[in-house]
């Protein structure tokens, strides 16, 4: 019994010591957090939203607050050279007449941007912030130009259609739009975009993935994806943009990367090296054997083996002689040598080689 009193009466002050240091610390968090109300030096610097790049589509004396940062609220309409008399309406009277597409757009996150900071501003110029002002257009409806459109063929350029997209969506991924090729072509935001419409989980594209909007043009690169040897993007386990940036990069085919190797290596490090013996044909370009598309070769290769070798090692030194399909399995000749993984069967490390024997590729 003694022994369980002192058990308790131990008890009874470690609880109360415990409530005094968490009574403590309460405080000192307290008088911490209204310390560091003014000024928290933990705390990340407010973004300006690229203020910079969008000093011709915001009201900047009325728009910028005491952090420096932009609010959606006072984004001004959008500026159409065809029409530099129109005036702001606001989104009401557009949707007096457009309301179908009002309806698709609330889905949007555009309109969930747009309509949440206009709240308690004078004005919702949601509409108008891409399309320009209304006034002119809600007057003669019928007379093109009047309102910046984002229809392909429309009677707005194609670079008044960009510009107001690049007006807040710039930098970043996009800093190289201008003299890309999708540029050069004469191509719009809206051609993969649609801004109007939730037809996709995430970047309003005009189809369900960027595969199927990709497709919608290069139909010959699709086509190549049904092959017997394909990366893995029927499958849905990548797409497009993996290797490719369709907003423009240094590269005419749009990498990623500065090379089509770099591209590669992203994936297949294990070819990178530095490698003692390498093979110059791979470290020139992946793309000397291997079309990355698909292919109905094994390992996505341009020819058969040993045909796709025999390319550049022919009649020298083993073997002396030409190989061709008739010394295949099912050729009239049959021959050992062109059955099985045929060169690789002993150039395994085709690729490049570390080990002191491998010059030949052996090892």
């Amino acid at each position: 019994m003694k022994r369980t009193g002192r058990w308790a009466s131990a008890a009874a002050t470690l609880l109360a010591s415990a409530a005094m240091l968490v009574g403590a610390i309460t405080v000192h968090a307290q008088d911490d957090a209204d310390s560091a109300a003014p000024s928290n030096p933990h705390k990340l610097p407010e973004t300006d939203m690229g203020v910079g790049a969008m000093r011709h589509y915001l009201d900047i004396e009325a728009g910028v607050d005491a952090t420096g940062a932009v609010s959606l609220a006072h984004a001004a309409a959008a500026r159409n050279p065809q029409a530099p008399d129109a005036i702001p309406i606001g989104s009401a009277t557009c949707v007096a007449c457009h309301s179908q597409e009002n309806l698709q757009f609330s889905h949007t996150i555009h309109a969930r941007a747009l309509r949440s900071g206009a709240l308690g501003s004078n004005a919702d110029r949601t509409c108008e912030s891409c399309h320009g002002p209304g006034s002119l257009h809600a007057a003669s409806p019928t007379v093109a130009g009047s309102i910046i459109a984002f229809t392909h063929g429309s009677a707005t350029p194609v670079e008044t259609q960009t510009e107001t997209c690049l007006g807040c969506h710039t930098g970043g991924a996009r800093q190289h739009w201008i003299g890309s090729i999708h540029e050069a072509r004469g191509l719009s935001c809206s051609d993969c975009h649609n801004p109007m419409a939730k037809m996709s989980p995430e970047g309003l594209l005009t189809k369900q993935s960027i595969s199927e909007t990709c497709a919608g043009c290069h139909r010959d690169v699709r086509a190549k994806f049904n092959r017997r040897s394909h990366m893995p993007l029927p499958e849905g386990q990548i797409s497009c943009v993996d290797c490719h940036n369709p907003h423009g990069t240094v590269t005419d085919p749009l990498l990623k990367t500065d090379t089509v190797n770099g591209t590669c290596y992203t994936c297949h490090a294990e070819k990178r090296g530095p490698l003692l013996f390498e093979h110059p044909p791979v470290r020139e370009s992946c793309l000397n054997c291997h079309d990355p598309h698909g292919s109905n070769q094994q390992t996505l290769l341009v020819a058969p083996l040993p045909m796709l070798c025999q390319q550049c090692h022919t009649m020298t030194l083993h073997p002396n002689d030409l190989q061709t399909p008739a010394g295949l399995g099912t050729g009239s000749a049959p021959d050992e040598r062109l059955m099985g993984r045929a060169c690789i069967s002993c150039h395994t490390n085709i690729h490049g080689s570390n080990n002191p024997s491998g010059a030949r590729f052996h090892k």
